[in-house]
């Protein structure tokens, strides 16, 4: 959907490669990457021009970003390239979005979606609405994505917005 509208980057990690196998099938992540962003690099790329804060991006999307990455993003460990990106956001003030996957939240969880809160980050649990009437995956995936691009400030038509009069 942002193809052509803005740069896009990617940085996969090894997790989101077995869970791309496990959940979708994906045997090569980086191919599929490769055809949707400009840029697309692993986690261990640290020599990556994101790795800099003189390169960081208008705005960081972590999607999905597990109870590990929220855990180094609020403990401030740049181990990996894409802790590092995230980080270099948030001490730039860029927009930082963390869609959280993990279910139930832990205490743990939530003091660390509270940091990243308290740093910058938009914590944005991937919890869809259903007012909308989503009729397969894709509509509730939709959401969620629509949702990320409201905090982006990106228009978008992905989901019926709420409108008390409709329902």
């Amino acid at each position: 959907m942002l193809r052509g509208r803005v740069k896009l980057y990617a940085v996969y990690t090894k997790a989101a490669e077995q869970v791309a196998r496990y959940e979708e099938g994906i045997e090569n992540l980086r191919s599929v990457l490769e055809r949707m962003a400009d840029e697309v690099y692993s986690e261990d790329e640290i020599e990556a021009p994101l790795a800099s804060s003189s390169r960081v991006p208008d705005a960081v999307v972590v999607a999905p970003c597990s109870q590990t990455m929220l855990a180094k993003i609020a403990s401030g460990i740049g181990d990996t390239l894409a802790s590092r990106l995230a980080l270099n956001a948030l001490r730039l003030r860029r927009r930082t979005v963390l869609v959280f996957r993990e279910t139930p939240i832990t205490a743990i969880d939530a003091l660390n979606m509270m940091i990243a809160s308290l740093a910058g980050a938009v914590v944005l649990p991937a919890s869809p609405a259903f007012y909308h009437k989503p009729r397969d995956i894709q509509g509730i995936v939709d959401f969620v994505v629509g949702k990320v691009l409201d905090v982006l400030g990106i228009p978008h038509e992905l989901y019926k917005r709420w409108d008390p009069q409709q329902h």
